[in-house]
């Protein structure tokens, strides 16, 4: 219940004409529609602890959830999960950790710390957007500086940059925004029809 009123504090005002997006209601996606797992094999105070990790870098308010998505894509927030053997030539597992990190990132975290991993990689995000997509991508939208930031982070350099790519972990978290809309406009429709509308 606390964590509940902790993270419902990180409301961020838009205008009245806006959907505001909660952290609160991108954890319930977060929990309950990570394609391929259930709802009660998920654990809820990891899923709001990476949350708060990311809040902290104050992500545009239209990404919040950015970092639960690739987590959920990535290993099903599973801190032990394994990949990426196809690379390996003994098809010993590359990826390690819920954010999938290969062996150079050993130098610098315990790839299979979930909290090491999601502060490690929102920095990677961010020092793209400092490094790379300042240089390369001459955007003034925010959002599509952090999407762009996003897609470098988990990528290959690329001469040029990546500015106009965006990662696969994105077309999940738009799933979980339009989810988020439907029941907001759901329960907009249903507060006019209890008034008499």
């Amino acid at each position: 219940m606390l964590i509940t009123i902790l993270i419902s504090s990180l409301l961020v005002a838009s205008t009245a004409d806006e959907l505001q997006i909660k952290y609160s209601e991108v954890v319930h996606q977060a929990i309950n529609n990570c394609p391929g797992l259930s709802a009660e094999k998920v654990d809820e105070k990891l899923i709001w602890d990476l949350a708060r990790i990311e809040n902290k870098y104050n992500p545009p308010e239209s990404l919040r959830g950015m970092l639960l998505a690739a987590a959920c894509q990535e290993s099903k927030y599973n801190p032990n999960a394994k990949g990426d053997r196809k690379f390996s030539k003994r098809r010993r597992p590359k990826a390690i950790g819920i954010l999938q990190f290969w062996p150079w990132a050993k130098k610098y975290i315990d790839r299979k710390d979930p909290h090491q991993s999601a502060d490690f990689w929102m920095k990677r995000v961010i020092k793209q957007l400092n490094t790379s997509v300042k240089r390369n991508c001459k955007f003034r939208n925010k959002k599509r500086r952090w999407i762009a930031a996003w897609v470098t982070a988990i990528r290959y350099p690329k001469k040029g940059g990546r500015c106009y790519e965006k990662p696969k972990h994105y077309s999940l978290l738009k799933k979980w925004y339009r989810n988020i809309k439907k029941e907001y406009e759901y329960r907009r429709s249903c507060k006019g029809y209890s008034n008499g509308r």
